[in-house]
């Protein structure tokens, strides 16, 4: 009996010796491998179902944010296909009162792009030396290192009117799954969340999981909110800035200004170009160019670094490395749609990833109160509902033995 438990160690150690070390490096890089497939194959189809999944995920983005105001109309009565349909209308109009602020400004930019690109011009004009020298010192270093080659280059005749026939039905179609998921998530928020919940089969995994939505729903709809508000303030002070170097039409680099600092580094990038070719082709000076780029980065700096950090707190700090990486990935599958909803992805993959890893981190009292009362009340109702058990039979009464009489025998 001793000899068979007796050798099974040594058959395995037997093995492991006569595995060899190639044999284990193969065998990790071809795990390696079918997971850098999975990864890749994973990356192309975002990237390919971007017709569909773009409008979905900013959907579910956009309700994420306006989840508090549907939740202040439903416990104020409402039903939820109602405050559903309000919340759709009131995103409706603000996105229709900012593209009023956009057209005006835009319609009298496009008479006045003629004179600002002369003056860009003439300006250019005066940097026809130094271009001059750089272009003698790449045809020199080009000889030097023998690069000879002429490079074609090609302008394809093609019709701008028939490029934006063939774009508008795809544009309409996002545009109306857009609103219907939205209206659709807001109005099966609560749904979707108690179906998931009723999924996990332990009362462990329920609690994990409706920590994960609650923490979630807060973080990404308090992030909105938040940048909402700050991005509204630093669009007033733009347009105040602008209004003050003497660029006209201020409304729209302040609204321009607002929109652009939803998508962190890259908005700020182009805004500041914006504002120094408008400089520049304004007032038709370098300096008149650089001033308005130099006091958006200063209206940026403190922003980024003082009021934003100072609002949203700790808990809501995220590394800029990590931002950036989000914004390469999104942007590159998505386009402009990947630029908004990165930091959102972010912050949803951050609130998974704590808590399945618990970190140290913790955030406000209060807010993990209201986590914890809302994760319990959800986990009660994902429970399975067990009928009551049905009441004993009550015993019977046992009846009194009579004597039974006895023979005269």
């Amino acid at each position: 009996m001793r000899k068979p438990a007796a050798s099974r160690p040594r058959q395995g150690l037997i093995k492991d010796i006569q595995r060899t070390n190639f044999e284990r490096v193969l065998g990790n890089a071809a795990q390696f491998a079918i997971v850098t497939m999975g990864v890749i194959i994973a990356f192309v189809a975002v990237r390919e179902a971007q017709v569909v999944l773009a409008p979905l995920f900013l959907a579910i983005t956009v309700g994420l944010m306006f989840g508090p105001v549907a939740d202040m109309l439903e416990q104020r009565g409402v039903p939820e296909a109602l405050s559903a349909g309000v919340v759709v209308l009131l995103f409706l109009v603000i996105i229709i009162v900012g593209g009023s602020l956009f057209y005006g400004p835009l319609s009298e930019w496009a008479e006045r792009i003629p004179v600002v690109w002369d003056r860009i011009q003439s300006e250019l004009a005066n940097w026809q030396e130094p271009i001059a020298a750089i272009g003698a010192l790449q045809e020199q270093v080009k000889g030097v290192l023998g690069g000879g080659a002429t490079m074609e280059v090609r302008v394809e005749d093609g019709s701008t009117v028939t490029g934006i026939a063939m774009l508008a039905p795809a544009i309409l179609a996002q545009i109306g799954v857009f609103l219907v998921s939205l209206y659709f998530f807001l109005a099966t928020r609560d749904s979707i969340r108690i179906a998931t919940l009723s999924l996990c089969v332990s009362r462990r995994m329920r609690w994990r999981t409706a920590h994960v939505f609650r923490d979630v729903e807060q973080k990404v709809s308090r992030y909105l909110l938040t940048i909402s508000t700050v991005n509204l303030g630093v669009g007033a002070v733009v347009t105040l800035m602008t209004w003050a170097v003497g660029l006209p039409s201020p409304l729209l680099w302040g609204a321009m200004a607002a929109v652009l600092n939803y998508i962190p580094f890259i908005g700020q990038a182009f805004m500041a170009l914006v504002l120094f070719l408008v400089g520049l082709g304004t007032t038709g000076e370098l300096v008149g160019g650089l001033l308005p780029m130099a006091l958006y980065f200063g209206i940026n700096f403190i922003e980024g670094n003082f009021v934003t950090p100072n609002l949203l707190g700790r808990t809501m700090t995220i590394n800029p490395f990590m931002i950036f990486l989000s914004l390469t990935f999104w942007i590159w599958a998505w386009g402009p749609v990947g630029g908004l909803i990165a930091v959102p992805s972010l912050l949803v993959l951050y609130s998974i990833v704590t808590h399945i890893l618990p970190t140290r981190t913790v955030a406000p009292r209060k807010l993990r109160r209201l986590v914890a009362q809302q994760a319990m009340r959800d986990t009660e109702e994902a429970e399975p509902k067990v009928a009551p058990p049905e009441p004993a039979p009550e015993p019977k009464a046992k009846r009194p033995r009579v004597a039974k009489p006895v023979s005269a025998a």
